[in-house]
């Protein structure tokens, strides 16, 4: 997501659909100054033609070919907490292609798309917005929280992963070897990423075009090295992980040490040992880096904590955005009961602001309005954090970005909210 950090003067600005296909690729490149590759087209089709967006700015002769500003959204499916222990999935807008042509940087462009998208959002009966931010200090201020963590994490070949009790179910699964372009690997990806919606939090799945795309492997990526490689986890005939994988040749002093970089790491505990197990114990192999790991990830305790891995580097995953309170809150199942009255800050959803009464009873949330005195005051962003059951507003209190107006309201609130196991990360978009 591109940046436009501070607003000079405002001109006339006009959001609508973008009809030129060729113009908004453009100006997809150069915002993101990629080089011309022959994914091109497929790109763009995992944007549907009615989710792509441009800003016009009236008066405006900069660069014809381009539009000043452009955002897409993917339809997507997040899997949010059922109050059981488990998830479901529920709609969610996949906001991406977000970017401000240069020569119009600092004019309120980027504010003008999202309170758009906010809008256009709602109209379509979507309650939640989410995003990967390439500069996390944008999207904050407008309305978007950081609900979930990963962590890059590097093993080395061969190491041991630990856990006793799910030997037994490990030992049930079988692992194949393929190409991500493999003949229909993007629907079996697509199928094992839907069942895991029920067991998975933070779990974001999108549609066949979307898995069409992470299926394509531009002739670029295989000019000096081999394709992506895929490895399918099987138990009793059924497809229920899989891992991505790409290696690259090493040999120092003449020593096979290959580098291997693994992500889209997608299955339960007991899978996601197996696949785990066979990527450290490729041939020819050294460093072995493995992608979006949650914090909450079983690999940790697998190897008996962070120190016994080469290297941890911690990164933002999904940020969560509630486009409608009173819808959002009600979408999601919850495991402790709250009565708390909230004073909501939103400037990009003005319908959001104001004080609501949260109130959960046997796993069902509901917010209404009210004229009750607030309890907290909190901005919109801390809601969408703590939506997945990871951003804790007992320590917002206490760290001061959101207030507390009766003691143990906050408290009260994210003993809601929380759940018991921390959402995964969820993939790129």
């Amino acid at each position: 997501m591109a940046d436009e950090s501070k607003e000079e003067e405002r001109p006339e600005i006009r959001v609508e659909r973008a009809t030129d296909a060729a113009r908004y690729l453009a100006s997809d490149k150069l915002v993101w100054f990629d080089g011309v590759s022959d994914s091109d087209e497929i790109q763009l089709r995992g944007v549907p033609e009615d989710q792509r967006f441009a800003a016009e700015v009236v008066g405006s002769d900069v660069d014809p070919a381009t539009y000043p500003g452009i955002y897409g959204v993917r339809p997507m499916q997040l899997s949010v907490p059922d109050g059981d222990g488990h998830g479901h999935a529920v709609p969610v807008a996949g906001l991406t292609w977000v970017g401000v042509h240069p020569d119009h940087r600092r004019r309120g462009l980027l504010t003008a798309m999202l309170k758009h998208h906010f809008e256009q959002t709602r109209r379509e009966g979507v309650h939640l917005s989410a995003l990967h931010a390439s500069e996390p200090g944008i999207y904050g201020r407008h309305g978007y929280g950081l609900a979930s963590l990963e962590l890059e994490v590097e093993i080395g070949r061969g190491s041991t992963l630990t856990a006793p009790h799910l030997e037994a179910e490990a030992a049930t699964i079988t692992t194949r070897l393929g190409t991500v372009n493999d003949p229909g690997m993007s629907e079996r990806r697509r199928r094992i990423d839907l069942d895991l919606t029920t067991t998975n939090v933070g779990t974001i799945v999108g549609d066949p075009e979307f898995y069409d795309l992470l299926s394509h492997v531009p002739a670029e990526e295989t000019r000096d090295s081999e394709p992506p490689r895929i490895l399918v986890a099987v138990r009793d005939g059924r497809d229920v992980g899989y891992v991505t994988f790409k290696r690259k040749h090493k040999w120092p002093n003449s020593r096979p040490a290959a580098e291997v970089e693994a992500g889209s790491l997608s299955g339960a505990p007991a899978t996601r040992l197996a696949l785990l197990r066979r990527v450290t114990d490729l041939d020819l192999s050294g460093k072995i880096t493995v992608n979006g790991v949650a914090g909450s990830d079983p690999l940790l305790s697998w190897v008996q904590g962070p120190r016994a891995l080469g290297d941890v580097k911690p990164f933002d995953s999904l940020w969560v955005r509630l486009v409608d309170i009173q819808e959002a809150v009600a979408a999601r199942g919850y495991e402790a009961d709250c009565d708390v009255v909230v004073e909501v800050s939103d400037e990009s959803a003005p319908w959001n602001a104001g004080r609501w009464r949260i109130r959960v009873k046997d796993g069902t949330g509901e917010a209404t309005r009210t004229d009750d005195a607030a309890e907290v005051s909190l901005p919109v962003a801390a809601l969408g954090a703590a939506y997945l059951g990871g951003g804790n507003l007992a320590e917002m209190q206490r760290a001061g970005t959101i207030a507390e107006h009766r003691p143990g309201a906050a408290r009260d609130l994210w003993r809601a909210f929380r759940t018991d196991l921390g959402p995964y990360a969820a993939r790129g978009f």
